[in-house]
């Protein structure tokens, strides 16, 4: 069962993101990696220029901070990332990372969801610096964790066959099985850290994006049909895994971003200018 929830904008103490290229503020960039933007066209609209957002300007989770009244979040690779710089959130966002430690290897060096996980934990040990126990979970019970995620693992795994085994050795189905275990676990572990509120975003249509339309898997202007079924596999089982989190997990709130609507809309929508895949 779907909810709709409305918050005031006081109600969230603090923001810490988790995700990909979509949301990376420039973890990236202190990085042994190929998959960075820190450099021109990227950046054109930011008042930081290229700041390693895969971005003219800002991103959602800047535009979210900014709905909610925060600060842009900090990368947490910035050495500035400690103290005080970290008490309205984090962001740990990376590029080529996924769900799966391996995906997006072939680029180099990138935060996996598991590190990411783990890079808030070490943020978690600052903040204990900073104030006690009983502060520290209220705090986090007034925090959101947004988790835009998956992704790479399928741009930059399943559908490199090349380089990854996955599609040979899962089909659609089980693979997007696969993928809700381990993130089914990662958002637990997020949890159990005292993290009560939280925005699971969906995977866009990612046979719409250039990288796929490219391939000639699909008539002129049109999107790569499979690909975007295999998505709405995964999207299914995410809404269908926030249902049970919520009924399993009373102490906290888990909503489901449609991010795919969102941007089929965008698509098929001619108010929003011309837009073709």
């Amino acid at each position: 069962m779907m909810r709709m929830i409305v918050v005031s904008k006081a109600e969230f103490r603090a923001m810490f993101a988790f995700g990909d290229s979509l949301t990376d503020p420039g973890n990236n960039n202190y990085l042994n990696s190929l998959a960075k933007a820190n450099y021109v066209p990227y950046g054109v609209d930011f008042y930081q220029g290229p700041s390693g957002r895969f971005s003219n300007g800002k991103t959602i989770i800047d535009f979210l901070g900014d709905l909610l009244e925060l600060p842009l979040l900090s990368a947490y690779s910035n050495p500035s990332t400690t103290g005080k710089n970290i008490l309205k959130g984090v962001n740990y966002a990376s590029a080529a990372g996924g769900i799966l430690d391996e995906t997006g290897k072939q680029l180099g060096e990138r935060f996996s969801v598991n590190d990411q996980v783990q890079n808030f934990e070490n943020t978690l040990e600052q903040l204990r610096d900073q104030m006690d126990d009983q502060e520290l979970k209220e705090y986090l019970g007034k925090s959101v964790a947004v988790l835009i995620l998956g992704s790479n693992d399928y741009l930059n795994n399943y559908l490199l066959p090349s380089i990854y085994p996955t599609s040979y050795l899962y089909n659609t189905k089980d693979y997007a099985d696969l993928l809700i275990k381990h993130y089914t676990r990662q958002i637990l572990a997020l949890h159990s850290l005292g993290l009560k509120k939280f925005l699971l975003a969906g995977v866009g249509p990612l046979g719409c994006i250039p990288n796929q339309v490219a391939t000639g898997l699909a008539p002129p202007g049109k999107c790569v049909s499979f690909v975007n079924d295999m998505v709405g596999i995964f999207n299914a089982r995410l809404r269908s895994l926030v249902d049970d989190l919520n009924t399993n997990n009373r102490d906290a709130m888990f909503i489901y971003g449609n991010t795919y609507g969102a941007f089929s809309d965008i698509l098929s929508n001619n108010s929003y200018g011309k837009c073709t895949p």
